[in-house]
């Protein structure tokens, strides 16, 4: 019996081939989305979660307030850190000190390969319980002048060799004993980047500046992780440490340190005014709601058309029962065609993302993998399948199978005026989805766009970025002159920030009229005296460093916020003391975009020093083919370094790197609100197929009567319209109100026009009218004599 049902089911879905492709593709693409984004929300809320320990570790965190506002970072201090894990060392299982994840070059005879590892305490890699391949984690670095390597760097200088013992040399001047392997850590961890570590010792020991850190409790210039005690809470140890640091440091700058969660440093690692106020979690609701709207709107298709075919099928079911079939049978027989094609939609839906997944992740910035080896995915979609076939077919199935069959073999079975209301409604639902995610996609790419069109002040144009490596240091004045001679370069400087990051931040600075209960923190850039002209900075008062003048050693550059801070009026010629120096204001530069393009200006203070310089920037000459200029450059960097493979970025790269989340999740909206659309369209296409069919002998009886085939077009159109006018009147509100929210997260942000949503309506307007043209223009163009010839 259940075989012929499914006979008949495909008898069917053969016989009404367009409405079958409809009602398959559209359940395929809503059911491919929502697998899509279903997967990407597994990957983002299982973050971390490869760690065993991964409710019990957490990184050290500080609150600080400085001009008038609480900060929050992850820069620590070694002896308050140090402090933490001695006297409070009842809380803890393993307490570590980091190094902030940085460049290195690791040299294995010809091999030279550059990669990002961190300096840690030997308990780190049982703190993270790394999967070690070889070697012992517990004293892995416990050795001196150590290392420990994921696999995959391990083949990259080793190949099939056993890399136990063997010897890299770090950054051209240091060579380590590789004591450990362990294999690679997944895409979606906070240390996939890390691939190597080594020992704090040799950190301590290599780094004069280092070492002396750890008698200074202001100087937050390092990370601290730690695994607390199975019995104890994060709330519960936080409240312990808190106070660490206040007595030795001022009581106005207020530091407060607690712990912060690994479970959150992913989706909560936004804070304001020393709360956490969320994070990435925002798009995980974002896209869950998306994925369940579009998932809804494929259903909504299904229902609609399977309910408007059904009532096609009513002779059949009053033949059925007048042969005998009872009730039940007709309503499986309904459901087995819903099942049906669920499974088809569900099969083609699994080949879509099969087929997608390697330009999602490319687009989402993921590693994303089908879970084949998963029987709870598999179950999980199959019971959804079942769910979404039983629920859209329950209404035809439930609605046929009442039907009195005497009543419609005699033909006087009506469906009545009320039987479209629910089909209308739905196709509201559908059309208000699809409106709100094209007005959210229009205002994440204008806010986008906003940030975009900031002036940064200074030009980024053909200016490159060269972190120093070590060998290096001290070689600025005959770097600068070979490149200059190139006649590819217009001007280099070297400075202690890239011009998108600023790497330091103090306090300390002193200047008459200030506060005395006050604690300004400033950005501090270090820079050569020809940084000015290569970013191509703008002076706005007084004058750039010069080297005519050699007061310049103790002088400061100041942009408009840092002004602003210090409150002075005429700042130019005014001293400030920093570090017991006097130190004269030489010039204003206006406001330079260095970190985020979303929030405020930072206040910073540019000085000379070239000991302390991190990065070269270079400004290749204008109107000079940029290749072959990088090539003249890569040369003059080879003749000084030969040993370390030239790299370097593109600063307006690494500044439109800033705006790679908020376009990610423009990308991605705009992906799925033009599928939602796909989706409604297709709903709409069968609708408008179902209608002109039904209204066939009257659309004959009214050309038949002089019917114009436009004055046929509006009468076939005008409903749809009404709908789509309904459902943006609907949606307007909707997304005024969650953008409007979305956007207050940004302190520099763009505002909602009235024409987006003009312009949202009128496009869903077209499309529909494009959509139902087709069919309403066909059905006014057929012959009368055809539709009528059956009367």
């Amino acid at each position: 019996m259940l075989r012929n049902y499914f006979k008949i089911a495909f008898r069917n879905l053969a016989k009404n081939k367009v409405f079958s492709f409809i009602n398959i593709l559209g359940l395929a693409v809503g059911m491919a989305v929502a697998m899509m984004i279903g997967l990407w929300i597994y990957d983002e809320l299982s973050f971390n979660k490869f760690h065993k320990h991964y409710d019990k570790l957490a990184q050290l965190y500080i609150n600080q307030t400085f001009n008038g506002t609480t900060g929050t970072g992850r820069a620590v201090s070694i002896p308050s850190a140090t402090e933490i894990k001695t006297k409070y060392a009842a809380n803890f299982k393993y307490a570590s000190l980091a190094s902030w994840n940085y460049g290195h070059l690791l040299v294995v005879g010809e091999k030279k390969i550059n990669k990002e590892g961190m300096y840690v305490e030997p308990v780190f890699p049982d703190m993270l319980s790394l999967h070690m391949l070889r070697g012992n984690s517990t004293t892995a670095l416990k050795e001196p002048r150590s290392i420990v390597l994921c696999e995959s760097l391990a083949k990259a200088l080793f190949g099939t060799a056993d890399p136990l013992n063997k010897v890299i040399k770090i950054d051209s001047k240091t060579n380590v004993k590789v004591t450990g392997v362990f294999e690679d850590l997944p895409f979606n961890s906070d240390f996939y980047s890390s691939k190597f570590y080594l020992s704090w010792n040799d950190y301590l020991a290599d780094q004069s500046w280092v070492k002396e850190s750890q008698q200074q409790w202001s100087n937050h210039s390092f990370q601290a992780f730690a695994q607390i005690v199975d019995h104890a809470t994060m709330e519960g140890v936080s409240a312990k440490i808190q106070n660490v640091e206040k007595k030795h440091t001022s009581a106005s700058e207020n530091p407060e340190y607690f712990l912060h969660p690994m479970r959150n440093w992913h989706l909560y690692s936004d804070f304001k005014d020393g709360k956490n106020t969320g994070g990435a979690i925002q798009f995980v609701w974002l896209f869950s709601i998306i994925g369940v709207f579009v998932l809804l709107l494929a259903c909504i298709n299904f229902m609609n058309l399977s309910t408007a075919r059904s009532e096609k099928r009513a002779k059949e079911v009053g033949v059925r029962k007048a042969v005998g079939s009872q009730r039940r049978q007709l309503i499986f027989q309904f459901l087995s065609e819903s099942l049906l094609v669920v499974f088809f939609a569900l099969f083609l839906a699994v080949t879509l993302v099969l087929l997608s997944l390697p330009a999602f992740n490319e687009l989402a910035g993921k590693e994303v993998h089908f879970p084949y080896q998963y029987p709870a995915f598999w179950g999980m979609i199959v019971s959804f399948s079942l769910v979404t076939g039983f629920l859209s077919g329950s209404y035809p199935a439930f609605y046929l199978s009442s039907f009195n069959p005497l009543k419609v073999l005699k033909g006087t079975f009506k469906v009545g005026r009320w039987a479209t209301i629910p089909r209308k409604v739905l196709v509201v639902v559908q059309f208000t989805v699809s409106i709100t995610l094209i007005i959210g996609t229009i205002i994440v790419f204008r806010q986008i766009q906003h940030a975009k069109n900031r002036p940064v002040g200074y030009n980024r144009e053909g200016l490159l970025q060269v972190y120093i490596s070590s060998t290096m240091y001290g070689k600025y004045n005959p770097l600068r002159e070979e490149l200059l001679k190139t006649g590819a370069v217009f001007e280099m400087s070297e400075s202690s920030s890239p011009t998108t990051y600023i790497g330091s931040n103090q306090i300390g600075f002193d200047w008459e009229g200030k506060d005395p209960q006050s604690i300004p923190l400033f950005g501090v850039v270090a820079t050569s005296h020809d940084f000015g002209k290569t970013i191509g900075w703008q002076i706005k008062e007084g004058r750039d460093f010069s080297r005519d003048y050699t007061t310049d050693s103790t002088a400061f550059i100041l942009n408009e916020a840092a002004v602003k801070l210090t409150g002075l009026k005429n700042i130019v010629g005014k001293m400030i003391r920093y570090n017991d120096r006097q130190c004269q204001v030489v010039g204003v530069v206006k406001d330079m975009v260095m970190e985020s393009p979303y929030t405020p200006i930072k206040p910073t203070i540019f000085m000379i020093n070239y000991g302390w310089a991190s990065v070269f920037n270079i400004k290749l000459m204008p109107n000079k083919p940029v290749e072959d200029a990088v090539k003249k450059v890569e040369a003059v960097f080879k003749k000084f370094d030969p040993d370390t493979p030239f790299a370097f970025q593109f600063t307006d790269v690494e500044y439109d790197a800033k705006f790679r989340t908020e376009e990610r999740v423009g990308k991605l909206a705009r992906i799925f609100a033009t599928l939602a659309i796909f989706i409604s369209c297709l709903g709409l296409f069968g609708l408008a197929s179902f209608i002109a069919e039904q209204r066939i002998k009257e659309i004959g009886v009214r050309k038949v009567l002089g019917a114009s085939v436009f004055s046929l077009w509006g009468l076939l159109s005008k409903d749809f319209v009404r709908l789509v006018i309904i459902s943006f009147v609907i949606a307007a509100p909707i997304a005024w109100y969650f953008l409007s929210d979305w956007l207050k997260q940004y302190e520099y942000r763009t505002d909602i026009s009235w024409w987006i949503f003009i312009i949202s309506g009128l496009g869903a307007a077209i499309i529909t009218m494009i959509t139902v043209s087709f069919q309403a223009i066909k059905a006014a163009l057929t012959n009368p004599v055809k539709s009528l010839r059956s009367e």
